[in-house]
């Protein structure tokens, strides 16, 4: 099934009024309102936020991508412990991955000893929870379908024989 126009307008430019995304998608602005009303009650929508260039605007904190290997439970699978870590107020985002390791958490703190911190104390300690291997997020290239980067400043890789 293929994403509605508006689901995929309002992910591209959620600060369009209502007004706005009725006219590029020629609809009402009336079955505009109604529609993300639905999908915000059914929760479709869970939310809306800016992409934001952490570096320019001076923001210093850490970001780190941990991988997971949990046992799963009986009965529950992997929902019951990925909730659970999902609810840490330094997880940003908890994923079901396939492949070596069963859940990818992306975990933010002020310093590298923060994020330490919670995984040795916090995250690795769980029942369920098997190992962890921690990778740091060095730079952004491109979030949420926004380069970081202007493209004049990117050249072409040279093709070699």
């Amino acid at each position: 099934m293929s994403p509605d126009p508006l689901l995929e307008l309002l992910r591209a430019k959620a600060r369009l009024s209502n007004d706005e995304l009725a006219e590029l998608l020629s609809l009402s602005e009336k079955s505009v309102c109604e529609k993300i009303a639905a999908w915000e009650n059914e929760g479709v929508i869970l939310g809306y936020h800016a992409v934001v260039n952490a570096e320019r605007a001076g923001e210093l904190n850490v970001r780190a991508f941990i991988e997971v290997k949990v046992t799963p439970e009986r009965g529950g699978g992997f929902d019951r412990l990925a909730l659970r870590i999902a609810r840490f107020d330094q997880v940003v985002s908890c994923y079901l991955a396939s492949g070596g390791y069963d859940l990818m958490v992306v975990v933010e703190g002020t310093d590298l000893r923060e994020v330490a911190r919670f995984v040795s104390e916090r995250l690795s300690t769980l029942d369920g929870v098997l190992s962890t291997a921690t990778h740091f997020q060095l730079k952004t290239y491109k979030q949420n379908g926004f380069l970081f980067e202007g493209e004049a400043g990117v050249e072409r890789l040279a093709v070699s024989p």
